[in-house]
C-alpha cells in the first residue's frame, strides 16, 4: 500500500511481517520489523512514547530492532485527516499484522459507538486477551495478590457490543417492538411507554473460535484449566449456547489433550490426566465472587464480550488497578495490543500518569512475536522498577518512603533496568 507521507509516518528501514508459508496464522517475524503505533487519546500522548521507549531497549538488548509507523486515530487523527479512524490507519494495521495503540475517546456525534470495538471489528480481531498477575510492590485492596494469575479471553465480536440496538421513540424501535409482541409472542413482557431494544447475537462460529483460541493458550503455556464463563441459567439460547459450545470444542477437536470437569469426576475421581487442560464453567454472577475467595482455582477464563469486560476489569483491581492492566486483540495472524485503561482525557500532557499497562501490553505483542526473551526483561525490569519504590503518582501515593516519578522518568528507569538484567 502507498501511504501518504505527510501524514503517516513511515519508517527508512525495516521489514515486513509475513505470513508464514502456506498458513493465515503464523507468521514469519524478521528481526527488524515495521509496527504501527498509535499513541492515542488524552494520557496516550505520554504513555506511547514511553512504551515506545522501553520496547526499543528491550528489542535493542537481545539483538532486534522495531522500526515504528506512527498511525493515528481519534483526536490526532481529526487533525490530520478530518476524520477519526482513516483507512490508511486500518489498512496499515492490515498489512503489518503487529501493531500497538493506546487508549481513545470516541467523540460525541462521531459516527461510531466505540474507535476501539471499530478496529477490532474492521480488523476481525475476535478475541480480546487480558492476562492478569500481580507485580512485586504494586499496592492491592487484597491480601494476597500474588495468587492472581489469570488469562481473559474475552470475545469481542457479538454479545450486545455488536450495536444492534435501536432508539426508543423511533420508528424502528416500534417496528421491532411490535415483531417482538405480534409475531413472537411476547405480549405481555415489554413494559408500556418509550423502550429501547437491543439485540445479543451468540453465534456458533464467534463462540466456537475464541474457546478454541483459549484451549490453544492454555495447551502452549502449561495451564491447568479453562473456564467458560457465562449466564446461560437465565439466558438460556445465548450465553447458555456459549457454554454448549464451548463444551463440543473441548470434547470434540483436542482428545487426551483437554477433558471436561463432569468427565473428570464421573470417570476419573477428580484425577486429570498429566499434562491435559479442564475445561469447566461457572455462572457469570459467581465467578465474580470466586475471583475473591478462590482465586488461584482459575487460570483462563472464555467468556462473552460484556462478561469478559467486567470480569477482566475486576480482576484487574485485585493486582492494582487498569494502571497496571495490559490487553491485546488477536485475529488469525494479528495482533493489536491495547491497555485496558482510557484515556483520562484531564491529564493529557502532564507526563505524570503511569505507563505500566501500555508497557506490559508491548510485552504481550513481544510474546506474540515470538521474542520471549525480549517480553521476560520487559516484565521483569518493569518489576524491579516498582519494588526498589520508583514510581508514578498513582501508586506512591499508597505507599510508604518511595520516589515519585514522571510517566518518561519511570520509563528511563525501566530502560535502566533492562540494561542491568540483559
Amino acid at each position: 500500500m502507498s501511504y501518504d507521507y505527510d501524514k503517516v509516518e513511515v519508517p527508512e528501514g525495516g521489514s515486513k511481517i509475513e505470513p508464514a508459508e502456506g498458513s493465515e496464522t503464523e507468521l514469519e517475524v524478521p528481526d527488524d520489523p515495521i509496527i504501527p503505533i498509535i499513541y492515542g487519546d488524552g494520557v496516550g500522548s505520554d504513555v506511547g512514547p514511553a512504551a515506545q521507549k522501553v520496547l526499543d531497549a528491550a528489542a535493542e538488548a537481545t539483538g532486534r530492532e522495531i522500526n515504528w509507523m506512527r498511525v493515528y486515530a481519534g483526536e490526532s487523527a481529526r487533525e490530520k485527516y478530518d476524520e477519526n479512524l482513516p483507512e490508511e490507519t486500518v489498512e496499515a494495521i492490515k498489512e503489518h499484522r503487529v501493531a500497538i495503540k493506546g487508549p481513545l475517546t470516541t467523540p460525541v456525534g462521531a459516527g461510531f459507538r466505540s474507535l476501539n470495538v471499530a478496529l477490532r471489528k474492521m480488523l476481525d480481531l475476535y478475541a480480546n486477551v487480558r492476562p492478569t498477575y500481580h507485580l512485586d510492590g504494586v499496592p492491592s485492596p487484597v491480601s494476597e495478590p500474588g495468587k492472581m494469575d489469570m488469562v481473559t479471553f474475552r470475545e469481542n465480536t457479538e454479545d450486545v457490543y455488536a450495536g444492534i440496538e435501536w432508539e426508543a421513540g423511533t420508528d424502528e424501535v416500534q417496528q421491532v417492538k411490535e415483531f417482538v409482541e405480534d409475531e413472537m409472542g411476547f405480549d405481555s413482557t415489554i413494559h408500556d411507554g418509550p423502550v429501547g431494544i437491543g439485540v445479543k447475537p451468540i453465534t456458533e462460529f464467534g463462540t466456537k473460535r475464541l474457546v478454541r483460541r483459549a484451549i490453544d493458550y492454555a495447551l502452549e503455556h502449561d495451564r491447568d484449566s479453562v473456564t467458560l464463563v457465562h449466564k446461560g441459567n437465565i439466558m438460556k439460547f445465548t450465553e447458555g449456547a456459549f457454554r454448549d459450545w464451548g463444551y463440543e470444542v473441548a470434547e470434540e477437536e483436542y482428545g487426551d489433550e483437554v477433558i471436561t470437569e463432569d468427565t473428570l469426576w464421573e470417570e476419573r475421581d477428580g484425577e486429570a490426566p498429566e499434562d491435559a487442560v479442564v475445561v469447566n464453567d461457572r455462572i457469570a454472577d459467581n465467578m465474580l465472587q470466586q475471583l475473591l475467595t478462590r482465586t488461584e482455582n482459575y487460570d483462563i477464563i472464555a467468556t462473552m464480550n460484556l462478561n469478559g469486560d467486567y470480569l477482566s476489569d475486576a480482576a484487574g483491581a485485585q493486582i492494582g488497578g487498569l494502571g497496571i492492566a495490559p490487553g491485546a486483540n488477536f485475529g488469525d495472524g494479528r495482533c493489536l495490543a491495547e491497555p485496558v485503561h482510557g484515556s483520562a482525557p484531564k491529564y493529557e500532557g502532564q507526563d505524570k500518569v503511569n505507563p505500566t499497562a501500555m508497557i506490559l501490553s508491548g510485552r504481550i505483542m513481544l510474546e506474540y512475536l515470538g521474542w520471549d526473551d525480549a517480553a521476560d526483561l520487559v516484565r521483569d525490569a518493569v518489576e524491579e522498577t516498582i519494588s526498589s519504590g520508583k514510581v508514578t503518582y498513582d501508586l506512591e501515593r499508597q505507599l510508604d518512603d518511595a520516589e515519585k516519578l514522571a510517566t518518561s522518568e519511570f520509563a528511563e528507569e525501566v530502560v535502566g533496568n533492562i540494561e542491568k538484567l540483559a
